[in-house]
């Protein structure tokens, strides 16, 4: 690819010729008249010919310059329509990186209205609890837990990461009843090494629950263990804002009213430098107002 001229040159011969006129080009292109006669003279030099003939003020083009403009034209009128197509394509697209639980039990449920507001724009959701690099992989948003302290990422609190434990009506049956905190531990814990549960019995007034010894079931994601509590399989320890329609519905049961949280939040992020793209405003928007609207935003 060394053979090809500065694409500096070539623009502002395109430019000139286009017009007709150094004068015009360099307004066009932001430039003076003096750089646009430099560009192009630097664009003879490449070539070994005259691209334009001067005259007392105004220009024409070459033999050569006439052969060369309309094969450079062409050139740049498909730039043009290849990066205003690909413009289009990235803003019809929004690409979202999420944990697992908030998108199947909290975000999906909801997303039909976000897209019936915005019919134009499709949605991608990508659900995993890894975090995304925003400058290597193509997401234009992200939910994730944690402080909210990301460096050059714009930062929205969506709501508390709350933590009580839930068990299905049967498992709750079976246990006789449940008077106090330490009473669950007569049944199996699903994901007992999760630092909620010592959390939880701390506050709860059980200090040594020895969880430790029991088997380790991890399952991984607060849905799965959700799913495991509602078929009878244990005691998990859930976000209560993410099975509220399972609490409703009698699939869960939450024994005891202590409800604890650990300082984290699940955050909206997405790239400060990016805050005014319109795809990502809108979804901005619309996710804020949901939270608000159900009652959790900042809770």
């Amino acid at each position: 690819m060394t053979d090809l001229p500065p694409l500096a040159a070539v623009r502002a011969f395109e430019a000139a010729a286009r017009h007709m006129s150094f004068t015009k080009a360099a307004a066009e292109l932001g430039m003076t008249q003096a750089a646009v006669s430099y560009q192009i003279k630097v664009l003879e030099e490449r070539i070994g010919t005259p691209l334009f003939l001067r005259f007392p003020r105004r220009v024409v083009l070459s033999d050569t310059g006439q052969r060369l403009a309309p094969a450079t034209s062409e050139a740049f009128e498909q730039l043009r329509t290849a990066f205003a197509s690909a413009r289009a394509g990235a803003q019809a697209v929004l690409c979202i990186s999420v944990v697992t639980t908030f998108a199947t039990n909290w975000l999906v449920p909801r997303l039909g209205s976000f897209q019936f507001a915005h019919p134009a724009l499709a949605v991608r959701l990508d659900t995993s609890t890894r975090l995304i690099d925003f400058a290597r992989e193509e997401f234009d948003v992200a939910i994730r837990t944690g402080d909210g302290r990301w460096p050059g990422l714009a930062a929205h609190s969506l709501l508390r990461a709350k933590f009580t434990p839930m068990l299905s009506p049967a498992l709750m049956a079976q246990a006789g009843g449940l008077a106090a905190p330490a009473d669950l531990l007569r049944l199996p814990i699903l994901g007992p090494s999760d630092p909620w549960w010592r959390q939880w019995f701390d506050a709860a007034g059980v200090p040594d629950p020895r969880l430790e010894e029991r088997p380790d079931l991890q399952l991984g994601t607060q849905q799965l263990e959700g799913t495991a509590a509602m078929a009878g399989q244990g005691v998990a320890i859930l976000t209560p804002a993410f099975f509220a329609a399972d609490l409703a519905g009698g699939r869960l049961v939450q024994p005891f009213d202590l409800v604890r949280d650990d300082g984290c939040y699940y955050w909206l992020v997405y790239p400060e430098a990016r805050r005014t793209v319109p795809k990502i405003r809108m979804f901005r928007d619309w996710l804020l107002a949901e939270v608000e609207a159900a009652g959790l935003l900042a809770a």
